[in-house]
Formats: C-alpha cells, sequence, structure tokens
C-alpha cells in the first residue's frame, strides 16, 4: 500500500469508527441497562479522533512517520476489539473472546506511548 493509500485507509476507518460511536451512543440512550454501550461509544469517538490526530502528524512529519502510523493502527485495532467485545456481551450475552476488552484496553495504552515515542524519536532528515 503506498504512503497517501494507508493515509486515506486510516482515515477512512476513523470515519467508520465516528460513525459507529455515534449509532451506540444513541442506541445506549434509548436501551435500559446500556451502559457497555456508553462506554463502548466513548471509546470507539474518542480513539476515532486520536487517529485523525496521528495521521495528520505523521503526514506533516512533526512525528516520526512508521511509529506514528503504527499507533493509529493501534488505535482502530484496539478500539474494536474493546467496543466490538462491550457490543457483543450487550446484545448477545457473550464475549468476542476471552480477554478481548481487557486486550483491547492495554492494545490502547500500548498504542498512546508509541504515540509519545513517535513524537520524541528522531526524525530522519531533521
Amino acid at each position: 500500500m503506498t504512503r497517501g493509500g494507508l493515509f486515506r485507509a486510516l482515515v477512512a476507518l476513523a470515519g467508520a469508527m465516528g460513525a459507529a460511536g455515534v449509532a451506540l451512543a444513541a442506541a445506549s440512550a434509548h436501551q435500559p441497562d446500556a451502559t457497555r454501550l456508553a462506554s463502548a461509544s466513548s471509546m470507539l469517538l474518542f480513539h476515532a479522533s486520536a487517529v485523525l490526530a496521528a495521521v495528520l502528524l505523521a503526514e506533516r512529519r512533526v512525528i516520526q512517520e512508521h511509529l506514528g502510523l503504527a499507533a493509529a493502527l493501534g488505535f482502530v485495532i484496539a478500539a474494536a476489539l474493546f467496543a466490538g467485545d462491550l457490543t457483543l456481551r450487550q446484545y448477545a450475552e457473550r464475549s468476542l473472546f476471552p480477554m478481548a476488552a481487557p486486550t483491547g484496553g492495554t492494545l490502547l495504552i500500548l498504542s498512546w506511548l508509541m504515540l509519545a515515542l513517535a513524537a520524541l524519536w528522531p526524525r530522519r532528515g531533521v
């Protein structure tokens, strides 16, 4: 995949995360005992913005590009794991797989640390 293609793919995934986050927020507002959906919504909405920011910073070369894009991809995968597990628990009363939400949460933490490292890592040619 080309550099521009990867940027566009991540932006498209962030858009899908944002849309899913809004849909889950609406569902949580209209269903009884839907706190899982509210948490899933928050994770998707918050990290959709983080993906956009990481892509923009990488594209502008403010941060080390490869680490920044890896962090953005980590945000996508981790938020999907976390939100997917909570949503499945709400609607199907089962887990995505054992420890899916904690795995997603741990990957989110690691992705934030990778983004911090991308800001501190020396960029080539600068």
